[in-house]
């Protein structure tokens, strides 16, 4: 805390890399991740921090429909604010909101979070094609839109009059 009142009106930029391998052990779904890169700015005055975060990295997830590996980049901007005394706190004002306890600010639960909170339900694999996987099953058939705008469908109460009209087209 006291190296912080240092950068206090001047404010602190700062560019790390993070191990967060421990993220496998809070969500079972992630089978590798990358070193995650953490930068931004922090703001220092007499009551709070705010911290301005840039989160790069990436992680290998499975695929839903195969389970086999994807990689999912990380991207994640968030201002996280921390508080040193809890008199000013009101649960309302902030989502992103902090209290410091003790003499030091960590930031690795805050990024975990910001991580765990960043995977999506469901992940597929961009080369996956839909129509191989489930083309069809058990009174269903799986088509593209675009095949069935291409299928003419003609309405069988016309079905004779359009012979009818071949008929005459090719007497011509």
């Amino acid at each position: 805390m006291m190296q912080l009142q240092k950068f206090r009106n001047k404010g602190l930029t700062f560019n790390e890399m993070v191990n967060l391998e421990s993220l496998k052990n809070r969500d079972p779904q992630i089978r590798t991740i990358s070193p995650i890169q953490v930068f931004g700015t922090a703001e220092i005055d007499s009551k709070k921090v705010t911290f301005h975060l840039h989160i790069k990295g990436e992680l290998v997830l499975p695929s839903t429909r195969t389970l086999e590996d994807v990689q999912f980049p990380i991207d994640i901007q968030s201002t996280e604010i921390f508080m040193y005394e809890t008199a000013e706190y009101n649960e309302d004002s902030e989502l992103n909101l902090h209290i410091i306890h003790g003499e030091m600010i960590d930031l690795t639960p805050v990024i975990e979070e910001l991580i765990l909170v960043e995977i999506p339900m469901q992940v597929y694999n961009e080369e996956e094609d839909v129509s191989s996987l489930f083309s069809s099953g058990r009174d269903w058939e799986f088509i593209q839109e675009a095949d069935q705008e291409k299928q003419e469908k003609i309405d069988p109460r016309f079905a004779e009059l359009a012979k009818l009209f071949n008929q005459k087209n090719s007497n011509k």
